[in-house]
């Protein structure tokens, strides 16, 4: 058996945007039926939603046959948690709350084996189909994709020092905790903080790197993409199921 390409991370190398939707419904028929819905990558989130391992490897198998690519956000930038990740065949990872180039530095050497990093190695584990890849150890890191969030003021100084760091391939802006440091709690559509992303995004494509954003507003989504935003999350499974049947409910109750 071969490697598996990681299609997200070629798109992303070679300047075509990606749009995704985040996943926090820890659900794996949830992340089959949106892994055929047309979006390129889903991200499956560990930080903030119930999302266990064995969740998270429910939903990887679910989305095996679909095409979108799984991107997996860790709850921290933890090497034991990442490497759980990496052995349940995770190739993607958004790793939150990265500050500078020495975290980001770690979050990619927790995706590489001795020498360049310091994942641990398990012989015959789902990353390599259960040891059927030939030479995974040794090509695993061609088809690693690393992207960094950035999501305080402290990290946004630190841009150009992240972006250097090799294997990071794209650099995350967090809106909601950015706007939280900013002093706009709840209001990430702040002219600050709109300001802010945008002078950030700008940075990130002169370092050379891909710029991403979360938002649930479909003319924000286009606004971040006409800046020059290449991973862009339109919205959110959770979001999607709570206002659709919001919307569907309010529809009949208004007509009795």
């Amino acid at each position: 058996m071969d490697l598996p390409v990681n299609q997200f991370k070629r798109a992303l190398r070679e300047g075509r945007p990606q749009i995704g939707l985040w996943s926090s419904l820890a659900s794996n028929i949830v992340a089959e039926v949106i892994a055929d819905s047309g979006f390129d990558w889903i991200l499956i989130d560990n930080e903030h939603a119930p999302n266990e391992v064995s969740a998270v490897l429910m939903q990887l198998q679910a989305m095996a046959a679909g095409q979108a690519t799984p991107v997996v956000r860790p709850a921290w930038n933890d090497p034991v948690l990442i490497k759980r990740f990496l052995d349940i065949g995770t190739q993607s990872f958004l790793v939150p709350m990265v500050q500078n180039a020495e975290e980001a530095r770690q979050a990619v050497a927790a995706t590489r084996y001795p020498p360049e990093g310091v994942r641990g190695v398990a012989v015959g584990p789902r990353a390599n189909r259960y040891g059927r890849v030939k030479d995974y150890f040794h090509r695993a890191a061609e088809e690693m994709c690393v992207l960094v969030q950035v999501e305080t003021q402290q990290a946004l100084a630190q841009i150009e020092a992240i972006a250097a760091v090799e294997g990071v391939d794209g650099i995350f802006i967090g809106p909601s905790d950015l706007a939280a440091d900013l002093g706009n709690l709840g209001n990430s559509a702040h002219p600050e903080v709109r300001r802010t992303i945008e002078d950030a995004v700008a940075r990130i494509l002169a370092a050379g790197k891909a710029p991403g954003i979360l938002t649930g507003a479909e003319p924000e989504a286009q606004h971040w993409l006409q800046q020059g935003c290449l991973f862009v999350a339109v919205g959110s499974d959770l979001g999607l199921l709570a206002r659709q049947s919001e919307a569907l409910a309010a529809r009949f109750k208004q007509a009795t």
